[in-house]
């Protein structure tokens, strides 16, 4: 849409919450910083009109969703697929008219979040990965399936890096309910070493 140019555009994103499930929690690799970041996201999402779509990897084994999410009165979609395009989750997006892009955070980035991005890429969306808000239970997992993400064709990018590509101007309505997200820097999750295998 005009007056977005390459960036995010409210009008036109739609945010995956995937999998952030209470069974998940002691295996994860920097699951407490990863839910943190997708929290302020979500937060975000309310702030700014972007819908979200939650998911859950077999609620009856796994749990439900974290509280510290903040996802509250949100439908979770319950899945036993890897990807989040589940026939619901597909009629959601119609109903939402069809958003051309996804921010994606959750778990796991080398399975649930890599078969969830190869099937949006497919549909035609551009898919935002929030580096710093997706995570595996092995953090070489979560590395190489940034890599091979990033090679799809999916965008790689950050917590703080979305949430002011989706105001972009200072003088944006909420840009103060936004700079209150961004007081505290987001906690480092060992993303740095993802460089050293680009």
């Amino acid at each position: 849409p005009a007056g977005c140019g390459d960036g995010l555009c409210t009008k036109d994103a739609v945010l995956f919450l995937c999998d952030m499930q209470e069974k998940f929690r002691p295996n994860i690799f920097q699951f407490t910083n990863i839910v943190s970041n997708a929290a302020r996201l979500l937060q975000a999402s309310r702030v700014l009109g972007i819908p979200p779509i939650l998911t859950e990897q077999y609620p009856k084994g796994l749990g439900p969703t974290v509280p510290e999410l903040g996802a509250e009165g949100l439908g979770a979609h319950a899945k036993t697929s890897f990807t989040m395009l589940t026939e619901d989750v597909e009629k959601e997006l119609q109903a939402l008219g069809n958003p051309r892009q996804a921010i994606l955070c959750g778990i796991e980035a080398h399975a649930c979040i890599a078969c969830t991005t190869f099937d949006l890429l497919e549909k035609g969306m551009e898919v935002h990965i929030v580096a710093d808000a997706v995570s595996s239970r092995s953090q070489t997992d979560r590395l190489f399936a940034l890599s091979r993400l990033k090679q799809s064709g999916a965008f790689l990018t950050t917590t703080e890096a979305v949430l002011l590509q989706l105001v972009q101007d200072a003088r944006h309505p909420n840009f103060k309910e936004i700079q209150k997200l961004l007081t505290h820097p987001s906690p480092d999750t060992n993303l740095l070493a993802f460089f050293s295998t680009l």
